[in-house]
């Protein structure tokens, strides 16, 4: 799977990790993406475990580029031999040509950041799942014009880099029309927050869906601008 759009992976990878003010973290995060074991990465990489756990950790001296450059194409080729399913999803996600009024913010986070903490910061409650889980970025979306503008593929790019983040669905009425759209789609966010909506105004089938695919789901009655400007405060 030498291709074009591997290489832009790869550089994308790469650049991420060495421009990280927190390398070791950018490292750990897309070793985890690619659910490598440190054990495997280290024994490809014909070095001890504890040294990849020190470089994930910041104890020892971030990598430079020639380093990073070969754990990223380990990482690669190890998705390669097995079937290259992680390389085929972030490549999906790498260019997004989506228009502004489909997504209005789409950030990713360089270290885990507790949902919780996510949850609290835009005042959402609790109507699925668990809170005690991490993300790694969240993206506003207008939920009508992503479902009545998108096509399949370009709703996966509302993933960003990672699916393991929250997308926020903004001026939902009972909140089947996101959940039946990502229902259809090959990945799942690990949270969705419903704006605009209380939760007693959630359609009972929304909840059971979140469930049937282990979804957190939230809901929100901050205006989508104030999401906006306070997830962009944050110092996460």
């Amino acid at each position: 799977m030498k291709s074009g759009l591997r290489n832009q992976l790869a550089e994308k990878m790469a650049g991420e990790i060495t421009l990280s003010d927190s390398p070791g973290h950018a490292l750990k995060k897309w070793r985890m993406n690619f659910e490598v074991a440190p054990g495997m990465l280290a024994e490809r990489l014909d070095v001890s475990p504890s040294v990849i756990s020190d470089y994930e950790s910041g104890r020892r001296k971030s990598p430079g580029t020639a380093v990073v450059g070969k754990i990223v194409d380990t990482l690669l080729a190890i998705d390669e031999e097995d079937g290259g399913r992680h390389i085929q999803k972030f490549s999906t996600m790498l260019f997004s040509n989506v228009e502004d009024d489909v997504i209005y913010d789409l950030h990713e986070y360089e270290t885990a950041v507790p949902l919780q903490d996510f949850a609290d910061a835009i005042g959402c409650s609790s109507l699925w799942g668990s809170l005690d889980k991490p993300i790694f970025g969240y993206t506003v979306v207008n939920s009508l014009n992503a479902i009545m503008q998108l096509s399949s593929d370009e709703f996966n790019r509302i993933y960003g880099w990672s699916t393991e983040r929250a997308l926020v669905f903004t001026n939902v009425s009972t909140g089947k029309s996101p959940m039946v759209a990502i229902r259809v789609t090959p990945f799942k966010p690990r949270c969705v927050v419903l704006q605009g909506i209380e939760a007693p105004d959630v359609h009972p089938i929304v909840v059971k869906m979140a469930e049937r695919d282990r979804i957190t789901l939230l809901c929100t009655g901050m205006d989508v601008d104030k999401i906006v400007s306070t997830l962009r405060e944050q110092e996460w």
